[in-house]
């Protein structure tokens, strides 16, 4: 028997968690699919070598290499996911260098209010809103493609900026800590199918932005007068002012509500809850 270090026993434990990990991550991507394809593919080549298959031998030899990059090209859009989602993860703590201190971050508790008087004014009038709320992941290349504003966060301004006819009323609106940083900015669009086809070009923006980012989003419906909230890539609907307010509240990230635990992946269980 060979020896067994303590250090083995480390690399034994990290290889097997980070083969989790990805085996985890596959089952919601295209890669378990692929997965599933290239296993039936192995089951040929294993038969063509136990019966000595020269030609399939040598068709898998050559084309060995072609498929690694090919699976690279396939899965592009699904790595750069992976990629930044474990950059999102607080494995660091709050070191300012990977948490981007100085940002600005959260918001008062006036801010929240004039973000909720706002989006409840702009339902009842059915006047389409964007507003991105930004968090520890800073959002600067989408500030750059917007109009600088830099101003306080008022409802007033709010309205008057996604009022019909506007100049800043296209696009959505970023703030950052208390202040509207940027209009009229262009987001991502989320490539979910499982988004309602009936959701257009605003919900499917908010949703994207919050799928690569850990930012929240208020989507005020021009078509049905609805608020909804996208956060981490989940849309909940139908919010009124109450429940809009329970939200940001917990997006607040003050230290009672943190200690909670109702912030993170439990945050839209209350879809569920009602």
């Amino acid at each position: 028997m060979p020896s067994l270090r303590i250090a083995d026993v480390v690399e034994i434990l990290i290889i097997a968690f980070l083969i989790y990990q990805l085996l985890e991550w596959s089952k919601n991507t295209r890669l378990m699919t692929l997965l599933k394809g290239l296993v039936i593919i192995a089951l040929f080549v294993l038969v063509a070598v136990v019966f000595n298959m020269t030609t399939i031998m040598w068709i898998a030899n050559h084309v060995l290499s072609i498929v690694v990059v090919a699976i690279v090209v396939v899965l592009q859009p699904e790595l750069r996911k992976a990629l930044e989602e474990l950059g999102r993860r607080r494995m660091f703590g709050k070191i300012s260098i990977f948490e981007g201190a100085g940002i600005g971050g959260r918001f008062s508790d006036k801010t929240l209010r004039e973000l909720v008087k706002a989006s409840t004014h702009l339902a009842k009038k059915r006047t389409g809103a964007l507003i991105v709320l930004e968090r520890d992941h800073p959002l600067d290349e989408y500030l750059r493609t917007g109009i600088d504003l830099d101003a306080i966060i008022s409802s007033q301004l709010l309205i008057n900026i996604f009022e019909h006819n506007t100049p800043l009323h296209d696009g959505a609106v970023l703030v950052r800590g208390d202040r509207i940083m940027s209009a009229t900015c262009y987001l991502p669009l989320s490539e979910n199918m499982d988004l309602g086809k009936e959701l257009g070009t605003r919900h499917r923006a908010g949703v994207g932005i919050s799928e690569i980012t850990d930012c929240a989003v208020i989507i005020v419906s021009e078509e049905t007068g609805k608020i909804s909230l996208a956060y981490q890539g989940d849309l909940e609907r139908n919010l009124d002012s109450t429940r809009l307010e329970e939200r940001l509240v917990i997006l607040q990230d003050k230290p009672d509500v943190e200690e909670s635990g109702k912030i993170g992946k439990g945050f839209f269980k209350w879809k569920k809850a009602g």
